[in-house]
């Protein structure tokens, strides 16, 4: 797909986490946490993102194998849809691939915006009313986003990420245990 970016938001003290994605994912770009706010970095992500069709993630995440390929094949067929490539919900298994409406959007670790969105969901930020409510919130301000748009999403199942077993920075308390259960063929 052409002018596609890949940009993965990334907190500086997760080596190891980083190394594994510029290995398997050369071509991308990082967004680096700057004050410590996850929501200040999905809004420069946004930024960086522009106008362009983008496929946003988090570094904490593993890809499954021929990654790159998948997904392109998945932006293909719905090149004017957001696409979440990660879930962990309970119709994965019972249904699989669907659409869903915005307000169930949920999780940021991999997922695609088309041309333009980027910067849509940059200005939607600017006017929504749930900043205090929900300051971390950056899978939240996309599920008003699509929610105020009334339109629906694309879950692909499987999961071409993979949430790894780690302490969330955002907040400790949530659990370490937040998989998909059709991720397969992860990568070294």
């Amino acid at each position: 797909m052409k002018n596609l970016k890949i940009l993965i938001r990334a907190v500086k003290d997760r080596k190891e986490y980083i190394e594994y994605l510029e290995r398997n994912l050369p071509e991308a770009e990082f967004v680096f946490d700057e004050t410590k706010n996850a929501m200040d970095t999905f809004l420069k992500a946004l930024f960086v993102a522009g106008d362009s069709p983008c496929v946003h993630m988090e570094e904490d995440i593993m890809v499954t194998r021929n990654f790159l390929d998948k997904l392109r094949k998945a932006i293909v067929e719905r090149p004017n849809r957001v696409i979440q490539f990660f879930s962990m919900r309970k119709a994965d298994i019972e249904i699989g691939s669907r659409y869903d409406y915005g307000r169930n959007f949920l999780m940021n670790q991999c997922f695609y915006l088309p041309r333009g969105y980027s910067k849509l969901i940059l200005d939607y930020y600017d006017l929504w009313e749930r900043k205090l409510e929900h300051p971390t919130g950056c899978d939240i301000v996309v599920a008003d986003f699509l929610k105020n748009k009334k339109e629906k999403y694309w879950i692909h199942v499987p999961s071409l990420v993979q949430h790894r077993q780690c302490k969330s920075l955002i907040n400790p308390r949530r659990s370490a245990f937040r998989q998909s259960v059709t991720f397969v063929e992860g990568v070294e």
